[in-house]
């Protein structure tokens, strides 16, 4: 089995993180076949990437602009059998494609997924995060399963899927994620959730497995770890779910929402407003952000929905 690692980068201001992925990937215990890094369209980034990795595979996104078309075009490069994404901004551990790969030993198995732990710039979790909404910062949260366990999606930053199946369904749609901007830029995603479900419906007896021993650290900006921005990728995250439903079905699409809302995060209130009457007050903020997020996601799936129906008529 030939693993190619694929890591999309899109600017320089990432610099330290892209070089922190790389060496991870380097360091890994089982390491790659390949290790190919994705520029979108930024050709002073690609030229230097090109001088400072010469053993790696470094190209331009040949698509349509953004993670999608990036994601499709390391896959599309690829030489392995199995293509394993990582974030630009993450960290692998020395185990990470060791345990990814052992979960392709079932030729059921079509993806993997690993265990995304935060890492936060400001040095800790703030009080009021509450860890049913880790999704927003791109790291698994409270509500996933803890063991290896099929799963309806993996998430993107720290996943590998079998390469002849990326291809064969299209690769990634570049109408859902962060390739989909406007005039008003937002945190939107989803893409892997509408693949992975496009994936398992035309292949009838697919599984996406979650690994929890493939671990990696994501970074997370002081900017992500504000309310402001909590709020608004709660409200993004709807309208990416208005355009996943739009492409699965209402069924496939929301079916893991639905069990997190009406099972992880009644509890999770409870836990927080438990946690406060027993002298850790920061719980009532920890209930309040589930309330407020569950809310703004469902409002911007509303929102969503309405737009696709007005764009139809």
């Amino acid at each position: 089995m030939r693993t190619s690692v694929v890591i999309c980068v899109y600017t320089e201001e990432r610099w330290e993180d892209i070089r922190e992925a790389v060496e991870s990937v380097v360091s890994q215990r089982r390491g790659p076949d390949e290790i190919i890094l994705v520029v979108d369209y930024n050709a002073d980034l690609h030229l230097r990437l090109k001088q400072e990795y010469p053993g790696v595979t470094v190209v331009e996104n040949t698509q349509e602009k953004g993670l999608s078309g990036g994601k499709n075009t390391g896959a599309a490069t690829a030489s392995g059998d199995i293509v394993a994404y990582l974030d630009d901004d993450a960290v692998a551990e020395p185990g990470w494609l060791e345990a990814l790969e052992e979960g392709f030993q079932d030729p059921a198995v079509v993806g993997v997924g690993g265990l995304t732990r935060p890492l936060w710039a400001t040095g800790r979790r703030p009080g009021w995060f509450p860890r049913e909404f880790d999704w927003t910062v791109g790291c698994s949260y409270r509500g996933m399963p803890t063991r290896r366990a099929p799963i309806r999606n993996v998430m993107g930053g720290n996943a590998a899927f079998r390469r002849e199946a990326v291809l064969g369904v299209g690769g990634f749609h570049t109408g859902i994620g962060r390739s989909v901007q406007g005039r008003r830029p937002r945190p939107l995603g989803c893409e892997e959730t509408e693949f992975c479900i496009r994936l398992s419906q035309r292949t009838p007896g697919a599984v996406m497995l979650f690994e929890p021993d493939a671990v990696i650290g994501h970074k997370v900006s002081a900017v992500r770890s504000r309310f402001a921005y909590f709020r608004s990728r709660c409200y993004a995250e709807g309208l990416s779910k208005a355009l996943v439903t739009q492409s699965v079905g209402a069924g496939d699409g929301l079916a893991s929402e639905r069990a997190h809302a009406l099972k992880a995060l009644p509890l999770g209130a409870l836990r927080g407003v438990g946690e406060a009457l027993r002298g850790d007050l920061s719980g009532f903020g920890r209930a309040g952000a589930i309330v407020i997020g569950l809310t703004w996601t469902t409002w911007g799936y509303i929102v969503g929905s309405l737009r696709l129906k007005v764009s139809k008529s």
